[in-house]
């Protein structure tokens, strides 16, 4: 007997918000590869879109924090392959800010893309979503700053704690044709690693990192297949962690400084 392939996307229809450049442009890609039509948005278009297998995704021209825009994006997809099965709230980010001086605007755009406006293209999601057969799945992408802030993250911490208590609740609203989960991602390598990790690109955090590595963009992107496909038909409401078990505890390290040899020996 064969059985069928859970995560064979073909003539279903995937929004990554952000899926222009970063974790989001690998998503694009995972999807694409597995059959999906894919669109992505931004606020300009890129000179190059995701593609695999000789398919490219679509863009449209998006401010998510705008709820006019972010529900024109849906209409979009729907406009584009008659139907939407997965959205990916992807967009989102900040720089460090000292919160002791920071402006009151640069907060409100800080939570306004990375809680209000995932709340604006999931709301405007579940809309079409409800009213098909198979509904949907909404993956949320947050981050380890969301339960663990460090310095210079206090907006920026405080949306993504709001982004996965929104995902648990909207799950509970929504369910059963509407599955919405959350996904923690931990320190990632990105082209920007080593502005954001130092010098050396990030080498020097991995030894803090259980799994002595930090996580590569394809780390979230299988994850969001999985929380789509049917493998997770009866996860929602959830977290997944990809964060490679997280960090060990400063008192660990300060009494374990062998540990910040692995690396070099």
């Amino acid at each position: 007997m064969t059985l069928p392939n859970p995560v064979d996307f073909s003539g279903r229809s995937v929004i990554v918000t952000g899926g222009t450049k970063g974790i989001g442009f690998v998503i694009a890609e995972t999807f694409l590869a597995a059959g999906a039509n894919v669109l992505v948005c931004g606020r300009n278009e890129p000179e190059k879109l995701p593609s695999a297998d000789g398919r490219t995704a679509a863009f449209k021209a998006t401010d998510v924090r705008d709820p006019a825009d972010a529900a024109a994006l849906v209409q979009d997809a729907v406009d584009r392959f008659g139907r939407l099965d997965v959205l990916i709230n992807n967009a989102g980010g900040s720089p460090d800010a000292d919160a002791a001086t920071v402006s009151p605007r640069f907060v409100e755009k800080i939570v306004a893309l990375n809680l209000l406006a995932p709340f604006n293209v999931a709301q405007a999601a579940n809309a079409v979503m409800q009213t098909q057969d198979n509904g949907g799945a909404i993956i949320n992408i947050g981050s380890v700053s969301g339960i663990d802030p460090q310095p210079g993250t206090a907006a920026y911490s405080a949306a993504k704690a709001g982004l996965l208590v929104l995902t648990k609740a909207l799950a509970l609203e929504w369910a059963p044709k509407v599955r919405i989960n959350h996904i923690t991602t931990g320190l990632i390598r990105t082209e920007a690693a080593a502005e954001v990790y130092g010098a050396d690109g990030g080498a020097a955090v991995t030894e803090i990192i259980p799994m002595e590595r930090m996580a590569v963009p394809s780390d979230i992107a299988n994850s969001c297949l999985f929380l789509a496909s049917s493998l997770s038909s009866y996860v929602t409401g959830t977290d997944i962690a990809v964060h490679g078990g997280g960090e060990y505890p400063a008192r660990y390290l300060a009494t374990h400084p062998e540990l910040f040899s692995r690396t070099s020996s």
